[in-house]
């Protein structure tokens, strides 16, 4: 099998296809390496990020995001007045009126009481304010309708709005103007409203992408304080302490750290103790050690983030600390992980890998083909077709002699006597000679 292997990774001398024959195992060193990081991540988890109410790390988060909200309304025209320089509720108000929406409704009464809405709230209830595929399907739609789409109680309510016309001389320049809007009206809600940072308050921001899912999970009694709340009420109640697009930012610290820290200490050891190439020490997907490694890397961060979370929420009877000290960032990267390996192991992924390389073996045969010259193609099947039609027209042994002569003297062929061929055959010591 080894010899096997070996001559066919001499056939097909390239790295992808050595790196998919190639079956990497995890030792003891490994192991300690993943568990080591998984639990660094774990600590920054715990005590740097923790909750929105206490994170360490979200503070300088918000001012990073407010730095690039600035940057924004700069890279837009915003020109602010001398000694409002530093100012973010100058930027979030330039931003406001310069990306205008039809779809900003931030109280009940905005919606005709409908359902309750606040301005805690707006930007989760509001489908259009999503930083994801559905915030700007919905956006694009309510600014083609003059329309407002919320998911409330469960279920997508929609709201009539003034009339509200998108720049642009035809339909792709409106969708264009429309994905412009969008984003740059998020720039604008997601460091808060110009309000609420003029009067010194951290502000509502938007959700995380797909968080707004939790809207239709109205299931489940939990306990918060004396009160039974659903799901969907306390990922409500969680956005509106602060659990937002910022803190997203400052979940996903740990949880970067984690996967660059097994990454680089894999590629270090498989470069410098193993003897491997650079290109074979690129931490990608293709190596089974590395995604194992991931795997336990980051199980162990949700483990430890599982067990702050539980300890904290049981000691305090109250399931919305529980929900806010769960990193949702990390468990959706562990759950990504599994899907991945079990996909591996079960052949799905290595199908489409083979649907790949079957691919690119036929684009290498495409570029092949047009290599040949088509025109001495058809000629050569010209000839070739009125030789056949030459033999078709013989009627004697001689006639057909004479044609075969014809046709070896144009086509240049050797042939495999020499003179007259019955006086060659007639020589016992004759052979015929073929090149």
């Amino acid at each position: 099998m080894d010899n096997l292997k070996e001559a066919y990774l001499a056939i097909e001398n390239n790295d992808e296809t050595r790196l998919l024959l190639q079956k990497d195992t995890c030792d003891k060193y490994d192991y300690l390496v993943a568990v080591g990081c998984g639990a660094i991540g774990g600590l920054i988890d715990i005590f740097l990020v923790g909750s929105p109410t206490d994170s360490v790390l979200q503070k300088k988060v918000d001012i990073w995001v407010d730095d690039q909200v600035m940057r924004f309304a700069k890279s837009n025209g915003w020109n602010p007045n001398e000694g409002e320089e530093n100012s973010v509720a100058n930027a979030i108000d330039f931003l406001e009126k310069k990306f205008k929406v039809n779809y900003d409704q931030r109280h009940t009464a905005d919606v005709n009481g409908l359902f309750d809405m606040s301005t805690k709230n707006h930007h989760m209830k509001s489908l259009s304010h999503c930083p994801d595929i559905i915030g700007l399907f919905f956006s694009i739609l309510n600014q083609f309708t003059s329309t407002s789409s919320f998911l409330a109680d469960g279920k997508i309510i929609t709201v009539e709005t003034e009339t509200f016309e998108l720049k642009g001389g035809n339909f792709i320049a409106k969708i264009f103007c429309g994905i412009a809007n969008w984003f740059g009206h998020l720039m604008s809600d997601i460091a808060g409203s110009s309000e609420s940072r003029g009067n010194a308050g951290r502000g509502s921001g938007i959700v995380m992408p797909f968080y707004e899912l939790f809207g239709v999970c109205k299931f489940g009694h939990f306990s918060v304080g004396k009160d039974k709340q659903d799901l969907a009420i306390i990922a409500t109640r969680a956005f509106q302490e602060g659990y937002d697009f910022r803190f997203g930012i400052t979940l996903a610290i740990p949880v970067v750290i984690t996967d660059l820290s097994i990454r680089l200490i894999w590629s270090i050891r498989n470069h410098f103790q193993y003897g491997r190439s650079l290109m074979d020490c690129i931490p990608s997907q293709k190596h089974d050690d590395l995604r194992v490694m991931l795997l336990l890397g980051n199980g162990t961060l949700c483990v430890m983030d599982g067990i702050d979370a539980g300890i904290r929420g049981a000691s305090t009877g109250n399931f919305l600390v529980f929900f806010t000290r769960l990193n949702f960032v990390a468990w959706f990267r562990f759950v990504m992980l599994v899907i991945k390996e079990v996909s591996l192991r079960v052949g799905i992924d290595g199908t489409i890998e083979a649907f790949k390389r079957v691919n690119e073996y036929l684009h290498a045969y495409l570029l092949e083909l047009e290599k040949i010259d088509i025109k001495a193609f058809e000629q050569e099947t010209a000839e070739y077709n009125n030789f056949i039609a030459m033999l078709n027209s013989t009627s004697t042994n001689e006639e057909l002699n004479a044609v075969l002569t014809d046709i070896y003297e144009k086509m240049a062929i050797q042939k495999p006597w020499e003179g007259d061929f019955s006086e060659h055959m007639a020589n016992k010591n004759g052979t015929l000679i073929f090149e």
